[in-house]
């Protein structure tokens, strides 16, 4: 996800994407840990997305 699709995301969706992307690289961390992915550059690109996101949320917290 790109910075530009989240800054036009709701906080409520911020929060419901943050919770989904959050459960997923869950499962996909178990899942490669008990047989190798076939692309483990998901986990990568699921990390920096959770990280924007809390980056969005936090830079809107403090705007409030």
């Amino acid at each position: 996800m790109k910075q530009e699709e989240i800054t036009q995301l709701s906080l409520s969706d911020l929060k419901d994407r943050l919770d989904a992307t959050t459960e997923k690289i869950g499962k996909i961390t178990l899942t490669h840990k008990v047989s190798p992915l076939e692309n483990p550059m998901q986990i990568k690109s699921l990390r920096k997305t959770i990280a924007r996101l809390n980056t969005e949320l936090t830079k809107r917290n403090k705007q409030a």
